[in-house]
């Protein structure tokens, strides 16, 4: 059984239709898989209405958030209630200010010399929720940079780069207390993928775990071998299942459908704690 469980398509900053995603997803050979856009459920509706004979989606989303000590970080989100008051104005939130930060960026862009448009990012988003992905494939489109990795560099996008602009974000522990209030599981993505700016610390986690985190995403392209080990080992000690995912963007990153995958008994152990909405499967 093969489980992917953080896939973004359209909804947000990957480059695949839900559609065309959970075709893909198939054909690439996976059971599961989890649409998880940012800061949005856009995608769900069409990823449902499409999906192929022999695939169960896993409906989520993969939320902004912050810690105490000012480190931004994503949380997975899986199976909650859309409708929930709370999250949905949460969630709406988010969305609203990605365009301010967004336009901020293309501003800076713009005053260092770079020859983009805020009009062109609008294009590139697709009617996504915009973000960092759309203002860098601007710059590799202007040739400013050779690839989107290239723009999130300190000289343009990363965090506290010279075009960077602060984000509106919920604090990690609200995040989780939310999703959970929502009827959804929450799991940190990626927590040591250190080349995208500053991870929390074990003592984060750890909190996180106390006030209901149900996982830690562990196989993970941002993750060396180091990290994927002591990730796993404070896991085991915590009590939590440990994920695999892609992370796919479609052709946004390289990385493939299924690249790294979870464990069936882990995806169980997650998705028992969802009172949400279920996994769906034709």
């Amino acid at each position: 059984m093969r489980i992917d469980l953080h896939t973004h398509s359209t909804a947000s900053d990957g480059t695949d239709r839900p559609a065309e995603l959970v075709r893909l997803a198939r054909e690439a050979g996976l059971d599961v898989v989890a649409l998880t856009d940012h800061d949005t459920t856009d995608g769900w509706r069409e990823a449902a209405e499409a999906l192929p004979d022999g695939l169960t989606l896993v409906r989520g989303a993969e939320i902004s958030c912050i810690d105490d000590d000012g480190i931004s970080l994503h949380m997975l989100g899986y199976l909650f209630d859309p409708d929930e008051p709370e999250f949905a104005r949460a969630r709406e939130l988010v969305r609203t200010d990605r365009v301010r930060r967004a336009r901020a960026m293309v501003e800076r862009c713009i005053a260092l010399g770079a020859p983009i448009r805020w009009e062109r990012v609008v294009e590139i988003a697709g009617g996504g929720a915009v973000g960092r992905p759309h203002v860098a494939t601007a710059l590799v489109e202007a040739g400013v940079v050779a690839d989107v990795s290239g723009a999130f560099t300190p000289e343009w996008l990363k965090d506290g780069g010279r075009a960077f602009v602060d984000k509106y974000e919920v604090s990690a522990a609200e995040a989780v207390r939310m999703i959970q209030a929502a009827g959804g599981v929450a799991v940190f993505a990626h927590p040591g993928a250190n080349k995208r700016g500053r991870t929390v610390s074990d003592a984060t986690i750890e909190s996180l775990a106390a006030q209901g985190l149900a996982g830690i995403e562990v196989d993970h392209l941002d993750h060396d071998d180091d990290t994927r080990a002591h990730l796993r080992d404070l896991a085991r000690g915590l009590g939590l299942p440990t994920t695999g995912s892609s992370d796919y963007h479609g052709s946004r990153k390289t990385v493939s459908l299924g690249r790294y995958t979870t464990d069936p008994d882990a995806y169980e152990a997650i998705m028992d704690r969802a009172r949400g909405v279920a996994p769906l499967a034709l």
